[in-house]
């Protein structure tokens, strides 16, 4: 069964890092469609927002603080939603953060955390909510990677690793649910302006600097969340299994695939944003 998301009357929407950017705008999407949502993010104060924002246009949504890292909160996540609110019929695994430097700038506990939100932190939804939709039959999951997931970044090494992983278990697991008749896309952002350049931790060089210039590049590209987020619904309503967004995404998984080499000389260009 393929979700059609142009109208979500009776569904239920479960977004991870709700709290602001595209998970913050994938909810408000889904509100004003006539969603179901229960929402989580470690941020308190941005989730509340959030929730503030789907409830004024009508939509019953619930709301979590959990960190998608810790595996018990996020068993506590699935069994509290689908006891009030049934199986999802779309989980949206959004949260996940980003180390920015090469990975000999990378420390262990950099890696332990890049792991435990952007990989485990998938895993961690896809255990509370996934068996439930399988046995259900029908519906769609969104595992948010990145363009980094399809092409590696060399001042992102921590972070295109896990969002690779991403791309890869998605892949998996669209072919596993198949039966079940549950699709699932692994989504690539792109140049999205959100929070996640001002909030992520700079390794190496002047971080202060690199950070600043890294804010602006994005802000000039002026992608916003609220135009990925549409887009992402689109790739839901289309079942694609990988789903870039922005034209940069796109153009990477394209390079990637039929010129490798090209596709490198790009990354190690677009990894100069950062430096």
């Amino acid at each position: 069964m393929t979700l059609k998301t142009k109208d979500l009357t009776g569904r239920v929407v479960v977004v991870t890092g709700a709290g602001s950017g595209i998970g913050r705008e994938l909810a408000v999407h889904a509100a004003r469609r006539g969603a179901t949502l229960s929402l989580c993010d470690r941020d308190e104060a941005g989730l509340e927002q959030t929730l503030d924002l789907v409830r004024s246009s009508g939509a019953n949504a619930e709301g979590q603080v959990v960190d998608v890292s810790d595996a018990e909160q996020m068993a506590v996540f699935g069994k509290t939603t689908i006891e009030q609110f049934g199986a999802p019929d779309l989980l949206i695994n959004n949260a996940g953060i980003a180390v920015i430097g090469g990975i000999l700038d990378t420390t262990l506990a950099d890696w332990g955390r890049l792991l435990g939100v952007n990989v485990m932190g998938v895993v961690h939804g896809i255990t509370a909510f996934v068996p439930a939709m399988a046995e259900r039959g029908g519906g769609h999951v969104v595992n948010v990677a990145s363009a980094a997931g399809l092409l590696a970044n060399p001042q992102l090494g921590g972070y295109s690793a896990t969002k690779h992983a991403v791309v890869g278990l998605s892949e998996a697991l669209r072919i596993e649910l198949a039966p079940h008749r549950v699709g699932v896309t692994a989504v690539c952002p792109g140049i999205i302006d959100t929070a996640i350049t001002r909030n992520s931790a700079y390794r190496g060089g002047d971080a202060a600097a690199r950070k600043a210039k890294t804010a602006k590049t994005y802000a000039r590209r002026g992608y916003t969340p609220a135009r990925a987020a549409a887009n992402i619904l689109k790739a839901v309503d289309r079942n694609r299994a990988v789903a870039p967004i922005a034209p940069e995404a796109h153009v990477m998984y394209v390079l990637s695939r039929i010129a490798p080499p090209l596709a490198r000389r790009l990354s190690a260009l677009m990894a100069k944003v950062a430096e």
